[in-house]
């Protein structure tokens, strides 16, 4: 982690483990639902994400789904549920519907995904956390090399995710979309964007150097390990 991000501002404190399924602290509220603030300076994150990009993606891209979700959850079921519960109850969906789960997703997943950056922490993982990707991976270079290779199956748009499998080992997936771990009742430790808007005006094409600046400079090693319970 940049010595200089740290020095832009001060650590929000490390994410609550709420249940077995990782839950992002922000925005949890039942709807209408809304977008809370940046837990840090928009420039905090640069060089590694430009303030420029931070700012297109959380302003721009990131409000746009809680401003559709409202608009398409209004007089539903949905409207009294929690973002996570939006997100479980239609990740099956289709039709309009479906439009409901990709909004709901896609705001969960950008909430998790600004918190895994708050500065102040563990810039690499450490005790259980580091045991468990060696376990997985053989070792954190491994860990990054999979990240890329798992990057490299989403077609188009997508995530990738640090998740569990079924015996418990972990495990880096990747979606495409705005699916999560969380619609196959499965944790989510560490999400990284694989939408373009994440990272195309700092790299342009070059998203594998995208993901392994992002792995190695931005995480917060302590939220992830708040949301693995460990």
């Amino acid at each position: 982690m940049l010595i200089s991000r740290r020095a832009l501002c001060v650590s929000t404190g490390a994410l609550a483990l709420a249940s077995t399924l990782s839950t992002p602290k922000i925005a949890r509220a039942a709807g209408p639902f809304s977008q809370s603030p940046l837990p840090y300076d928009q420039n905090a994150l640069s060089p590694v994400i430009s303030g420029t990009t931070v700012g297109l993606h959380y302003t721009e891209h990131h409000s746009a789904y809680f401003k559709n979700l409202n608009f398409l959850v209004k007089g539903t079921q949905y409207e009294a549920l929690r973002l996570e519960e939006v997100v479980k109850a239609t990740a099956k969906s289709s039709g309009s519907t479906a439009k409901i789960f990709n909004n709901a997703a896609q705001a969960w997943n950008h909430n998790l995904y600004w918190e895994q950056f708050t500065p102040g922490g563990a810039d690499r993982p450490a005790s259980r956390v580091s045991s468990e990707l060696e376990l997985a991976f053989g070792g954190w270079d491994g860990f990054v090399n999979e990240a890329l290779t798992v990057s490299d199956s989403v077609f188009g748009t997508g995530w990738i995710w640090l998740t569990r499998r079924d015996e418990g080992t972990l495990e880096l997936i990747g979606y495409e979309d705005a699916k999560n771990p969380l619609a196959f009742g499965k944790p989510a430790y560490l999400g990284i964007d694989l939408w373009e808007h994440a990272y195309y005006l700092d790299y342009t094409n070059r998203k594998a150097d995208h993901i392994r600046a992002t792995l190695e400079k931005l995480v917060n090693w302590n939220v992830v390990a708040d949301r693995m319970g460990v």
